[in-house]
């Protein structure tokens, strides 16, 4: 697996290539910061460690701009712990948070999982449907007329228990538990930024009002 580390701290930056590099994982660094869309496309990593503090624009920036072409695993890197950043880094399609100082295990231990739960796909065909769309669990990605809809792996973990719950409303606490227990970013502000990501982009092809609201019982896809 290839990780790219977008890292302007020297000193941060060797420890965590030297840690990877121990794990067998094969690691990149950026070498022109002002340049980086350029880079993640020529290196086409498996993963991306993301500084939020960066020369020129900051993580956040480029975060969006990676958005715009790859849903390659995000993880950010911040020395501030601060719950507006990790809100932000979610809103913009990050996939996971971890604060500087961080421990090299933690560290390690969020890689693994989230490269597991992008790229380990179950041998059999999968694929959950709900009016005329399609959840392809094995691909991890929503289809709707022949065409894939981007989701991020936080995304696609709450489509999945939507779709696996069809006609019922999922509440609040069985999302945070699933994500949890797929070691995701967990945060109580983090559902309601992801449905309504995932409510753009299903708006943005066509499809409205499918996720449905119950005001004190959660979420669900549920017929009119």
């Amino acid at each position: 697996m290839n990780i790219l580390i977008i890292e302007d701290d020297e000193i941060t930056l060797r420890e965590t290539r030297k840690n990877l590099e121990k794990w067998n994982y094969n690691t990149f660094e950026i070498s022109d910061f002002g340049n980086i869309v350029k880079e993640v496309k020529e290196i086409n990593p498996n993963l991306i460690l993301l500084d939020i503090t960066l020369p020129y624009f900051d993580g956040f920036y480029f975060c969006e701009k990676i958005r715009e072409f790859t849903n390659v695993p995000i993880i950010f890197v911040s020395s501030k712990n601060e719950k507006m950043d990790m809100i932000m880094a979610m809103n913009l399609g990050g996939d996971d948070y971890i604060t500087k100082p961080f421990d090299m295990d933690l560290l390690i231990t969020k890689i693994r999982a989230l490269l597991r739960r992008t790229y380990s796909f179950n041998d059999e065909l999968e694929i959950l449907s709900f009016k005329n769309i399609n959840l392809d669990i094995n691909k991890r990605e929503l289809i709707f007329e022949n065409k894939s809809i981007n989701l991020t792996q936080t995304e696609f973990i709450i489509l999945e228990l939507l779709f696996q719950k069809i006609g019922s409303y999922v509440s609040k606490d069985e999302i945070i538990t699933k994500l949890w227990d797929e070691d995701a970013f967990v945060d109580d502000n983090v559902i309601a930024v992801n449905i309504n990501r995932i409510r753009k982009k299903l708006k943005s092809s066509g499809l409205e009002d499918i996720i449905k609201t119950k005001k004190g019982i959660g979420y669900g896809l549920v017929e009119d």
